[in-house]
């Protein structure tokens, strides 16, 4: 498999056969990107795949490089040659201090979000166990282990769920693949 650093993508800038995809949420796009990247989640990247170019190099990055990985592998079996993988993602774009765009009303970011919403229904399950029943209590506990699952497996199920409210599916000012 064909891999990068963020440094050598930024080399490629301003060649015509450049792109860039990025297989994270649409929540996460709008928060910031590459500039000139284009948004496919992963989770719809079989439903758009033939937007995609298969003569041209496909640039593929996500927050950390886990899900552009699976991205480059699910390219590759739909006969995608030319898939690189950007090593590092998103993270390492912005630690380089490379330029990122972003939308100016981008909502909260899906780690902001979980914190939020596991927090509001811990104090409210606590609240109810104290002056309804209190087995409630088993409602918080249930979220703290999903919170452990979710930092031991590097997956969490919340974040997802949260990723497909409305409030994250306003599309980018951006361009998108579709656009």
């Amino acid at each position: 498999m064909k891999e990068c650093t963020v440094l050598e993508l930024k080399d490629k800038f301003g060649r015509d056969d450049l792109y860039i995809l990025d297989v994270r949420e649409h929540v996460e796009y709008m928060a910031g990107r590459v500039p000139g990247s284009k948004l496919i989640p992963l989770s719809e990247l079989d439903k758009q795949v033939a937007s995609l170019d298969k003569t041209k190099p496909i640039y593929v990055l996500c927050r950390t490089g886990r899900r552009s990985a699976e991205a480059q592998r699910k390219l590759k079996a739909l006969g995608f040659d030319n898939v690189i993988n950007v090593v590092g993602g998103f993270e390492e774009w912005k630690k380089a201090g490379l330029p990122v765009e972003k939308d100016e009303k981008a909502p909260w970011s899906l780690e902001r979000q979980v914190r939020f919403t596991a927090g509001l229904i811990v104090l409210i399950s606590a609240l109810l166990s104290v002056f309804v029943h209190p087995y409630f209590v088993w409602i918080a506990a249930f979220v703290g282990a999903g919170l452990m699952f979710a930092g031991a497996a590097d997956w969490c199920g919340m974040a997802l769920l949260l990723a497909k409210m409305p409030w994250n599916q306003r599309k980018s000012t951006a361009p998108s693949c579709n656009s």
